[in-house]
């Protein structure tokens, strides 16, 4: 019997974001990128062919909701980065086995944003 691969890797992150310019202006100075999408409904950034979409009408909203892992090469200064831009540290970056690090930061907005350095990842195993 066939296995299926229903699940491909992340593709989309929505967060809420009620005051959509802030967000937006927040979101491109903490990736560094401008939207590639950009309308009073929604805004939508491409970070590493992934999309992080801003949603003003989101339904779920801060903690308790999902939370996207976004990889980075070096968690403490990614964490650093995301503190020195407003965030709040929610979980300190912390090993959890096999050299994989992760911490948990809480944007402006009260969504929390997962941050993982995972030497393992292999961006090739994902297409």
């Amino acid at each position: 019997m066939t296995n299926p691969r229903f699940f491909l890797g992340l593709r989309t992150v929505i967060y809420s974001a009620p005051d959509l310019p802030r967000a937006k202006e927040w979101y491109s100075k903490m990736f560094g990128i401008e939207p590639y999408f950009d309308q009073p409904y929604y805004v939508g950034f491409n970070v590493g062919g992934y999309e992080l979409g801003l949603d003003p009408n989101a339904k779920h909203t801060g903690p308790g909701g999902s939370v996207a892992w976004w990889g980075v090469a070096n968690i403490a200064e990614a964490m650093a980065h995301m503190k020195g831009g407003g965030a709040e540290i929610v979980e300190e970056a912390h090993d959890v086995g096999g050299g994989i690090k992760v911490g948990t930061v809480a944007d402006p907005f009260g969504n929390i944003v997962g941050i993982i350095e995972n030497p393992h990842f292999d961006p090739a195993a994902t297409t």
